[in-house]
């Protein structure tokens, strides 16, 4: 998703390269269709996770559930763009809300 957000809104440098650019010129695709194929790698990983957590086999909960933080974060963090980066809207206000704002009883 990294890749994707930073490819999308330029915010590499000129000398990085990204996996985005090194899939465009290995098959010779357009960046949105590296863009589409990314997307579904992050859909299949997430329909993993999911899998994994409804019946875990290979790892405790409690292992499970710190990666699948790590995962949400990245996915807010970079589902409308570089939210890491250049701090949005979606981020601010997720933050606030969780650590700033008062939940009403």
């Amino acid at each position: 998703m990294d890749d994707v957000a930073e490819h999308k809104f330029k915010h590499r440098r000129e000398d990085d390269c990204s996996a985005i650019e090194c899939y465009m010129e290995e098959y010779g695709v357009t960046a949105q269709e590296a863009y589409d194929v990314f997307n579904k790698h992050v859909e299949s990983a997430w329909k993993d996770v999911n899998q994994e957590f409804l019946k875990p086999k290979e790892m405790p909960t409690e292992v499970l559930n710190r990666s699948l933080n790590l995962a949400r974060v990245m996915d807010v963090l970079y589902r409308e763009g570089d939210g890491y980066t250049y701090v949005g809207k979606a981020a601010k206000g997720g933050i606030t809300s969780l650590l700033i704002e008062p939940i009403a009883l």
